[in-house]
C-alpha cells in the first residue's frame, strides 16, 4: 500500500509526539527509537517486515539487561520501536551505532537515540563517521539530497540484501 506525503509527514509528527510523552513519562531512562529506511511510497512490505524483524531482535540483543519498556508498533507508515534503557545516551548511541554498522540488514535500520529535548543524539557524539549511501562509498545525506541513485535501484539493492540476509 503506497502512503502519501501528508500521511508520512503526520506519521513523523505522531513518532515525535510519542517520543516526547516518553521523555516526559521517564526522564531518567534513555530512549531508544528504531526505524526502518525503505524509499519510495510503500514502507510496509514483506522486506520491510523483514528488516523489522531483524532490527527488534537485534536491539533487544544488545540492550538486555538495561530495557525498562519496548514497545513494537507495525504501521502503513513503516514499523517503529521504543525502547527504554538505563543506559545513558552515550553508551546507548555506542550500541546503536554497533547495530548499524556491523548487523547484515544495519544499514536498512535507523537507530536513534532521543535526548531530553527531542532531536537524536548524533553519531559525532561518539566519534561516529556519518552513515554511508546503500549503494555507494558517499555519505548518505550526499546521495540523498543529490538524488544520485533511483529509487528502483535503492529498493532492488534492498531486496537483494534482504534475500541474502534470509537465506
Amino acid at each position: 500500500m503506497e502512503i502519501t506525503l501528508d500521511q508520512l509527514l503526520a506519521s513523523r509528527d505522531r513518532r515525535h509526539a510519542k517520543q516526547m510523552a516518553l521523555l516526559s513519562a521517564h526522564p531518567r531512562l534513555t530512549l531508544v527509537c528504531a526505524t526502518v529506511v525503505v524509499p519510495g511510497p510503500v514502507k510496509r512490505n514483506i522486506h520491510s517486515l523483514v528488516i523489522a524483524n531483524a532490527a527488534l531482535t537485534a536491539v533487544l540483543e544488545c540492550f538486555r539487561g538495561t530495557i525498562a519498556n519496548v514497545e513494537a508498533c507495525d504501521l502503513a507508515t513503516g514499523y517503529e520501536i521504543y525502547l527504554l534503557s538505563s543506559l545513558g545516551q552515550l553508551d546507548a548511541k555506542r550500541r546503536a551505532c554497533h547495530i548499524e554498522d556491523t548487523h547484515p540488514l544495519g544499514r536498512l535500520m535507523d537507530i536513534d537515540i532521543i535526548a531530553p529535548e527531542g532531536a537524536p543524539v548524533p553519531r559525532s557524539a561518539v566519534d561516529q563517521a556519518p552513515r554511508k549511501c546503500l549503494m555507494c562509498d558517499h555519505e548518505a545525506r550526499w546521495c540523498m539530497r543529490n538524488r544520485t541513485h533511483s529509487t528502483a535501484e535503492l529498493q532492488q539493492h534492498i531486496q537483494q540484501l534482504v534475500e541474502s540476509y534470509v537465506q
